[in-house]
């Protein structure tokens, strides 16, 4: 297993190939501007990257490697790059928060138009908005239902076996839409001047899907494997999966069984574990990786103000938990596309590094103020503004900060988010054993 240290322990990745292919095209430069699929997805930075380790590499090379590229790892493509000290303003998102800038267009079909750009960048049009977000890592793929933050590269195909339930929405393998998103990435951000071959492209793919990162040791806690629980990359490997399972809203796709939201189990057999008299001992830190699993579970939340379940179920509030949206067992994951809108990209948490669109709505003249329209940039629907895929939350300690925009600079912070924006109510205790929990994932 390939080992890496991160700010709560170590994580480690187990590949089912045996080993970590080093000559797989994944780490190959397949473009015009020295760039591989490696280049913003660092094994040793959860598999995508980190401001941490991207800092690193700009002193290193002095801001001339690789990553840093005008297409789109500068805040503009017309960013003066000239030296050390302006490559070091022009990159400063993916230096500040690991962001990558995607440039897209809002369509021509579009139910809403720009009405102003404030871009701190001075790039931004209609024609192409500035987007900036962390790129996702390319590890435990098995588990995804949708790629990319705006499901980009999730494709329809009428007659898959991926449906969503009762509906003719249907979606083509995910092994098909990792293989197109390769494609687009070796074409776009390593600017190569011919596609991938068949064989790249499926050897890619393969690499990707061997691939299963999670926490293998915490400083606290100690092994994450001791006692029979069930951390580390390999018990994930062996963790069932399909499309559909344990789905919120319809139940298991395949056996049918009722929506369980008891999803993460790994750490059950801590849950006995006696407080030990020393503050500072790995008991007690295991027994608060076990609180922080059944908070998980079983913290009731009242969802209520999301686009893509109060709106499309027609219901005020919803009463869940966390799993209510990370169904997929001991992953985390929604096992069936749904881009959620929980308030990221509003314009109340707008920084002065991110740019502001106000869009107005072509029909009703309504405005909506985001820092990025998410899956809206691909639909044209003024219903999806704002909305976006979550996350597969194994290793998720590796690679802060987090939120499609990294928003949020550590594990606190992002507790801190749901617990203001769902007025849940977590105890300092609980938000503490939520954080070692999610450490330990």
């Amino acid at each position: 297993m390939f080992k890496s240290k991160n700010k709560h322990g170590e994580d480690a990745t187990y590949s089912t190939a045996g080993f970590i292919d080093l000559k797989n095209p994944f780490f190959k430069s397949l473009g015009s501007n020295g760039r591989s699929c490696a280049s913003c997805h660092i094994p040793t930075q959860g598999w995508t990257i980190t401001p941490e380790g991207v800092q690193k590499i700009f002193n290193k090379t002095k801001g001339l490697d690789p990553l840093f590229r005008l297409v789109d790892g500068a805040n503009s493509p017309i960013a003066d790059v000239s030296s050390v000290e302006k490559r070091r303003e022009a990159y400063s998102m993916l230096l500040s928060k690991g962001n990558i800038r995607v440039g897209i267009g809002i369509p021509a079909d579009a139910e809403f138009e720009l009405v102003e750009a404030d871009d701190p960048y001075g790039y931004a049009s209609e024609t192409e908005l500035s987007l900036f977000r962390r790129p996702m890592p390319t590890t435990n793929l098995k588990f995804l239902s949708t790629v990319m933050w705006d499901g980009r590269e999730t494709t329809q195909m009428p007659g898959s076996s991926d449906c969503i339930y009762n509906t003719s929405t249907c979606f083509s393998p995910v092994s098909f839409d990792l293989s197109t998103q390769a494609s687009h990435a070796t074409l776009g951000h390593a600017e190569a001047l011919q596609d991938l071959t068949d064989e790249e492209r499926d050897a890619i793919v393969a690499f990707e899907l061997g691939l299963f990162t999670a926490q293998i040791h915490d400083d606290k806690a100690g092994n994450l494997t001791a006692e029979k629980a069930k951390g580390g990359p390999k018990e994930l490997a062996k963790q069932q999966y399909h499309f559909g399972i344990n789905d919120t809203l319809a139940g298991d796709y395949i056996t049918h069984d009722s929506f369980n939201p008891i999803v993460m189990t790994l750490y059950n057999e801590w849950n006995d574990i006696k407080p030990n008299k020393s503050p500072n001992s790995a008991k007690n830190a295991r027994a608060a990786i076990a609180r922080g699993q059944a908070l998980f579970n079983t913290k009731p939340i009242l969802i209520s103000g999301v686009k893509g379940i109060n709106d499309d179920l027609n219901i005020n509030v919803l009463p869940g938990t966390c799993t209510t949206c990370h169904n997929t067992p001991n992953s985390g994951n929604h096992s069936t596309p749904m881009p959620l809108d929980i308030g990221v990209a509003d314009e109340s948490r707008r920084t002065p590094d991110m740019p502001l669109y106000t869009l107005k709505n072509k029909t009703t003249n309504e405005i909506i103020k985001t820092t990025d329209p998410g899956r809206a940039l691909i639909t044209g629907k003024w219903k999806d503004i704002g909305r976006f895929k979550g996350p597969i939350l194994r290793s998720v300690a590796s690679r802060p900060p987090y939120f499609h925009d990294g928003s949020a600079a550590d594990l606190h912070e992002v507790v801190e988010f749901y617990n203001t924006r769902f007025n849940i109510g977590l105890t300092e205790s609980e938000k503490a054993d939520l954080i070692a929990f999610l450490a330990a994932l």
